[in-house]
């Protein structure tokens, strides 16, 4: 090491020493076909149930906790946007029409992934029943079904609750107050609105449902089951201390 640098100081002067010279890399670089195919699947736009291409949908093909998502909106652009060419990014006007709204609600298998998921017009106690019996419909009788929910009011429903008596195999467990991110089914939520519906454009409510049920296949055909990694231990230790802090104040 010392000797080639005493070797570029000899052939270059101070001017040697500024940085070191770039050296071949470990990772061998790609062939050009491979590098032709990734231009060419750019170019032609990603697969329907997402709207952008990711560094992980790259390296692999589109590849039970409750709750809905509600307001999803219909969101068209006022104009086109630009496709992404060479030198340029795809471009999208800040301004939009609304088509409607939606309301997703879902059922993420914890153990296998799979998601049972449904589009309906209002987010009440009666479209909470309703898809209650979706999922009675669509899990094996033999099993028993944990469903894990917010507070939310229709899932408290004096006639929900009826119909959980009338359903012996299912059993209500409800998150904390203000602690519905607990509940695994977000991380889905997050992946459909970042994947699917932020970037999207919608010019209608179907168009908007047809996305969101394609997504829903996608995610199926492909199922990841939700490792938890956090430490538990981290996350109360957290939470006491904002207890603490909030009584310091008051």
């Amino acid at each position: 090491m010392i000797w080639r640098w005493q070797e570029r100081f000899g052939e270059e002067g101070v001017a040697g020493l500024w940085r070191d010279k770039t050296r071949p890399s470990r990772i061998p670089p790609l062939r050009p076909e491979v590098a032709e195919r990734v231009v060419a699947l750019t170019l032609a736009g990603p697969p329907q149930t997402v709207s952008h291409w990711t560094a992980r949908r790259w390296r692999r093909p589109l590849g039970s906790a409750f709750d809905e998502k509600s307001q999803i909106q219909a969101l068209d652009r006022t104009q086109p946007g630009l496709p992404m060419k060479k030198g340029r990014a795809g471009t999208m006007t800040h301004d939009y029409k609304r088509h409607g709204v939606t309301t997703l609600f879902a059922a993420l298998d914890v153990l296998e992934g799979k998601v049972i998921g449904q589009c309906m017009k209002r987010h009440r106690h009666q479209e909470f029943i309703r898809f209650l019996n979706v999922i009675d419909a669509k899990v094996p009788r033999r099993k028993a079904v944990h469903i894990i929910v917010d507070n939310y009011a229709a899932h408290k429903h004096h006639k929900a609750l009826e119909w959980i008596d009338k359903h012996p195999r299912f059993v209500f467990h409800f998150t904390p107050t203000s602690a519905s991110w607990l509940n695994a089914v977000e991380s889905f939520f997050a992946k459909l609105t970042k994947k699917r519906l932020k970037r999207g454009v919608f010019r209608s409510l179907q168009e908007l449902k047809d996305a969101i049920h394609r997504f829903l296949n996608d995610t199926n055909a492909n199922p990841k089951p939700f490792n938890w990694t956090k430490d538990p231990n981290k996350i109360i230790a957290a939470v006491k201390r904002g207890h603490q802090v909030l009584d310091s104040i008051h």
